[in-house]
């Protein structure tokens, strides 16, 4: 065990089960690459003895990193797993699988909700968790209308949001016990395809990436209207693909299409003002981003190797890390961070 592990442990009261992970959903097999994080160093560990069956398209974690799920092509089409240490054991399937293709899978945050974005009608499949037991909830009463790429839940878990293939591009729940129902459109709707969407941690912000001009479109939330804020002066170049706030709400960041293949913003008040680009690019699609929970780091999942890109930050810089020693065997479509145990 290395020094920055056991400093890492020591910092959380000595738990050797509390350890940072990155995860990255990719293209060929094993479909998912999990690492470890020891400071600034990402090790791959070992694969679960089970994999997705098909390309990983999006992958999260619960909040208290006890399950990891990955969405998927092919049935089950989406896989989750229990983490127990370093190793991430399938669980049974759900008794009710999503329809199709698994495109983006996010937990509620306190872990009672899991819901899977798919290809095929009903478009979104929300579970609720019991122990070790993920069982498919009703179907909302007004569903997406067609393909749902992302799905987010607030921090609340008050409302839950789907982006997807066709108007209004964005669909967006609000939550009462096991229900969720449809709120009305926002009066501004996303331009086109709705790829990525995420909420801000204080909930005041979500955050739809599409696939037209401004490839961004942020709404601000009073109770249940989300209303749309005016474009960053600086908008991303192609279309948008990925989105996702750091925890402080102070920055987000949007993979897309074309060079940079992610830009990154950062918020006073209700204006986001892009930084400077990052010294070392992605060299592909940004498909995927996300912020560790410490908002000290920032991964990117694209085309072209090494597939996951690992920016450090500083004040408003992000310097990419080295890779790690073993990457993703194909483009990563997805990324997440694991929400405990990062370095203080």
């Amino acid at each position: 065990m290395s020094i920055a592990r056991i400093m890492m442990q020591a910092a959380a009261g000595g738990d050797s089960d509390i350890t940072p992970f990155l995860s990255v959903a990719h293209s060929s097999s094993p479909f998912i690459t999990i690492y470890n994080q020891e400071v600034d160093t990402f090790t791959k560990l070992s694969n679960p003895a089970t994999l997705p069956p098909l390309t990983g398209l999006d992958v999260a974690f619960s909040s208290d990193d006890t399950y990891m799920a990955v969405a998927h092509i092919s049935s089950p089409y989406v896989t989750i797993y229990k983490r127990s240490g370093d190793t991430f054991t399938k669980l049974s399937n759900p008794a009710t699988l999503p329809t199709s293709t698994g495109n983006g899978v996010a937990f509620s945050s306190d872990d009672t909700y899991m819901a899977v974005g798919h290809s095929s009608s009903p478009f979104i499949t929300i579970y609720k968790r019991s122990g070790d037991t993920f069982t498919k909830l009703s179907n909302p009463a007004t569903l997406p209308t067609s393909t749902a790429n992302g799905v987010a839940f607030s921090s609340d878990d008050t409302y839950m949001a789907v982006a997807h293939a066709t108007s209004p591009f964005i669909t967006i729940y609000k939550r009462s016990g096991d229900t969720f129902t449809k709120l009305s459109n926002p009066a501004t709707l996303p331009a086109s395809s709705g790829f990525g969407v995420a909420f801000s941690s204080d909930d005041t912000y979500m955050a739809v990436a599409h696939a037209t001009s401004p490839f961004i479109t942020i709404y601000k939330r009073s109770g249940d209207t989300f209303t749309k804020l005016s474009n960053p002066a600086t908008l991303p170049p192609l279309t948008g693909l990925d989105v996702a706030f750091s925890s402080d709400d102070t920055y987000m960041a949007v993979g897309h299409s074309s060079s940079p293949f992610v830009t990154i913003y950062k918020r006073s008040g209700d204006t986001f003002t892009k930084l400077a680009d990052p010294a070392t690019l992605p060299p592909g699609t940004g498909f995927g981003v996300a912020f560790s929970s410490d908002d000290t780091y920032m991964a990117v999942a694209h085309v072209s190797s090494p597939y996951v890109t690992i920016y450090k930050r500083s004040g408003d810089t992000f310097t990419k890390l080295s890779n790690p020693a073993t990457l993703p065997a194909s483009t990563g479509f997805g990324v997440a961070f694991s929400n405990t145990g990062f370095p203080q």
